[in-house]
């Protein structure tokens, strides 16, 4: 069975894809994105962050690593993670992701780097294919009914 595949044309159909998965993101989830620098990580987190709510732009976590969003600056808590620049798994348990879950959704980039793995995140793969970007992803059960969206009308 091939792997589902949505081929995203530019900058803009990633953040449509980040908008469309915002009204289903709930408090526990995980979702992680990976894939080669420049291939779309951030522009799905900025479009998935602006549809909670988000006035203006997300800057990316890189150097921070963590930015945590709340209400009233967006509908859901969210911690917005990067993951590139650590080597280590005992570096993730520092971050305090888990203790997170309990009352935000986790949006993981570079999750490959963090050396450790989350069973039920709705991983998503980036690829440039192109001039555009080609989205794969694994499903965990707790995104087994809501992922994909379905297709605009």
């Amino acid at each position: 069975m091939p792997e589902p595949a949505i081929l995203l044309a530019d900058a803009a159909a990633t953040d449509d894809v980040g908008r469309a998965l915002a009204p289903l993101l709930r408090v526990g989830d995980v979702v992680t994105l990976s894939g080669p620098l420049g291939s779309g990580k951030t522009s799905f987190a900025r479009g998935l962050l602006a549809a909670l709510g988000l006035e203006g732009d997300a800057p990316s976590p890189s150097f921070a690593l963590v930015i945590a969003y709340a209400p009233p600056e967006i509908r859901l808590p969210v911690w917005h993670v990067d993951l590139y620049r650590l080597a280590a798994a005992a570096d993730v348990l520092e971050l305090g992701l888990e203790d997170a879950l309990a009352d935000s959704a986790l949006l993981i980039e570079w999750a490959d780097h963090g050396l450790a793995r989350w069973p039920e995140a709705l991983a998503l793969r980036f690829a440039v294919e192109g001039e555009g970007r080609r989205l794969t992803w694994t499903v965990g059960p707790a995104w087994a009914e809501r992922w994909p969206p379905p297709p605009p009308r």
